[in-house]
């Protein structure tokens, strides 16, 4: 059913989801009053007028069969006007079964929120209230209104929901940040969907996205696989050691004669963040030797690279802490990230401080570390990361040197520098936000480090949650990146099954590959696992079948801080779904701890009667029904649905 609006109840029905009692919001505040609306063909016009004589406008137009566009205005005042925000609140969203937070950027979960049962866990964890960019509202009937904006380059997009005492509310905005506007302040644009099934809906949303950005998606035919030092060295890094890696990962790829192309030299070379242009003791020749023996390997030399972080000893601070971003109220550096007790990241810092990229002369500086990595040391593989340290705070917090940018606008200078200072070189961006780089980055992680655990803060559970909710968008906007798969069988709290399960539920994901182990430490048959998960080396698309259809019993419980937070429990079962040449694979992961039946019906392998099913090669039962399946715990069983000859 086409989204229409019904003007003389001033609502928005969105397949059977019904958005009502729609306002205006200037500077997070809601501004009452009657609208008149205004129709011309297939486009309608809502306008409020405003005590002070201004005007707020929502236009809303239809398009195609599935969508509805639309974006709101201040408009007719004169002079200039600073504003931190302007929106829409949906006073009722009706029929609404649950909705997706969307997070901000790589470690701000995605998961979905049953409004029903959440009040308690709301008010103990507000952040299940705020979410970015878009959502997507699950029907009583199982249909969705995916509702989202579509330009993320100038400003931050956020929503909001509430449902303490009453049926669920939420608000559009566009974080204006006081930017001044003559005439016209306008919101970002934004589209709604119907769609029958979540990932339907955001790969629609995905593709306005970027068809909206202003460079086209960067999205390469080969996926990006390859060795990551951190996940197994950390920060102990030598020459020596990261020889012997790249040994075994020459050895693995060649006897394997398998697409294995990167070795990423992660943290721990540099003495301190922001003093990008020298290296530890360890490495007193530089890093440009290491790069060309890895090129000489016949790999692609990686290096990672924190260009918004400055720590407090670093030497770039000492000679300019003019260089970092300001407090408003107080004047001194912000400090994001403080280690002030025995953990110390392996460098002397105890605080990291914001590059202030607004800055003529540290722009000029961090473009000159990046033309260095890139042309002087060798660099082709680019690991950007805590990139969300650039765009984290608005103007009521933060002073920059420039004071009439957005938050996004300051971080797209330091996005569109690192594209023009490395080229064509390969642009992975970490802890990053997930829409404004589109069309400079090339891969983008889309979880929290993968840990050592099966739950917990560093822990499987990230991956389980955001690669599910956040894979659409892999192929569209940039390659999806789950972190790095774990192979080896020691130094770890996971057992067989569960490092079998990760690794093929990370790498039937259809992203960037790596791994972090010391290849020929990982015993063979986890080696033919991760070439067989690597293939022929292209990338491809998988879906969730599942994603936002299960019930949900929320709870509270606490968070690696000791601070309060949502905990969700649903069916533990995942179903991965893939086509691969003349066969449907199903990967069905149970990610719980007890043994489990179930019956996988034809349909979910989008059959409409039985086909020969297969399971490492070898035949499995079924019946008229489907194929029934036991599940131990933490099992992925592969399944192959055959096409008829």
């Amino acid at each position: 059913m086409t989204p229409r609006f019904i003007a003389d109840q001033q609502a928005i029905e969105i397949g059977s989801i019904r958005l009502s009692h729609i306002e205006p919001i200037i500077d997070g505040v809601v501004v009452a009053g009657a609208a008149e609306a205004i129709q011309d063909t297939d486009s309608w016009l809502l306008r409020w007028q405003l005590e002070d004589g201004a005007r707020f406008e929502l236009s809303l137009a239809t398009g195609e069969s599935t969508r509805l566009s639309g974006q709101f205005r201040l408009t007719g005042y004169t002079g200039e006007r600073r504003l931190s925000s302007i929106g829409l609140a949906f006073g009722r969203a009706s029929n609404v079964q649950r909705y997706l937070r969307n997070g901000y950027m790589s470690w701000d979960g995605s998961y979905f929120v049953e409004p029903g049962n959440a009040r308690e866990a709301a008010r103990a964890d507000p952040t299940i209230l705020s979410g970015y960019a878009a959502t997507a509202l699950v029907s009583m009937q199982g249909d969705l209104a995916v509702i989202g904006f579509v330009r993320h380059d100038r400003f931050q997009s956020r929503l909001s929901f509430d449902f303490e005492d009453r049926p669920l509310s939420f608000t559009l905005e566009t974080l204006i940040d006081w930017v001044p506007r003559q005439g016209t302040v306008e919101g970002e644009p934004f589209i709604m969907i119907t769609a029958p099934a979540y990932e339907d809906g955001m790969r629609s949303w995905a593709r306005a996205v970027a068809a909206a950005s202003p460079t086209p998606p960067r999205l390469s035919d080969h996926r990006l696989t390859g060795w990551c030092s951190w996940y197994n060295l950390y920060a102990s890094l030598t020459p020596s050691t990261l020889f012997e890696h790249l040994e075994a990962a020459q050895r693995y790829r060649d006897e394997r004669a398998t697409p294995f192309d990167i070795f990423l030299i992660d943290d721990g070379f540099t003495p301190e963040m922001g003093d990008w242009l020298e290296t530890r003791p360890q490495f007193p020749d530089g890093m440009r030797p290491m790069l060309d023996r890895i090129g000489a390997a016949g790999f692609v030399p990686g290096l990672w690279i924190a260009p918004f972080m400055v720590g407090n000893r670093s030497k770039l601070y000492a000679t300019h802490p003019d260089w970092v971003v300001k407090d408003r109220q107080t004047g001194i550096p912000l400090a994001p990230m403080t280690f002030y007790g025995e953990f110390r990241w392996h460098k002397r810092s105890e605080e990291y401080y914001v590059l202030d990229v607004t800055h003529p002369e540290a722009e000029a500086y961090i473009r000159s570390v990046f033309r260095a990595w890139r042309h002087d040391w060798g660099c082709r593989y680019f690991k950007a990361d805590f990139l969300h340290l650039g765009s984290t705070y608005g103007p009521e917090v933060a002073r920059w040197h420039r004071d009439d940018l957005s938050r996004i606008q300051i971080w797209m200078i330091m996005a569109r520098l690192m594209r023009e200072e490395i080229g064509d070189a390969v642009l992975l961006l970490c802890g990053s936000p997930l829409l404004p780089p589109v069309g400079l980055a090339d891969a983008m992680r889309i979880g929290r480090d993968v840990g050592v655990t099966w739950k917990g803060h560093y822990s499987a559970e990230s991956l389980l949650r955001d690669q599910t909710t956040r894979n659409f968008a892999n192929g569209i906007l940039w390659q999806a990146d789950p972190d790095c798969i774990l192979l080896r069988d020691r130094f770890h709290d996971l057992t067989d099954a569960q490092v079998r399960s990760l690794a093929l539920f990370s790498g039937l994901g259809g992203g960037v590959l790596m791994t972090s182990d010391q290849l020929d430490e990982v015993p063979a048959e986890r080696r033919e696992l991760m070439t067989r998960l690597i293939g022929d080396g292209k990338p491809f698309a998988c879906d969730f079948p599942f994603a936002g259809t299960l019930p949900l019993n929320h709870g509270v419980g606490a968070g690696p801080t000791g601070k309060s937070v949502m905990t969700t429990t649903a069916d533990p079962v995942i179903v991965q779904r893939l086509r691969r040449g003349k066969e449907t694979v199903l990967n069905v992961f149970n990610t719980g701890e007890h043994h489990l039946d179930r019956l996988i019906p034809w349909s979910l392998a989008q059959r409409r009667s039985p086909c020969p099913v297969f399971e490492d090669g070898q035949p499995v039962e079924v019946s008229e029904t489907g194929v029934p399946l036991t599940l131990k715990p933490f099992q992925s069983r592969v399944l192959s649905f055959q096409d008829a000859p």
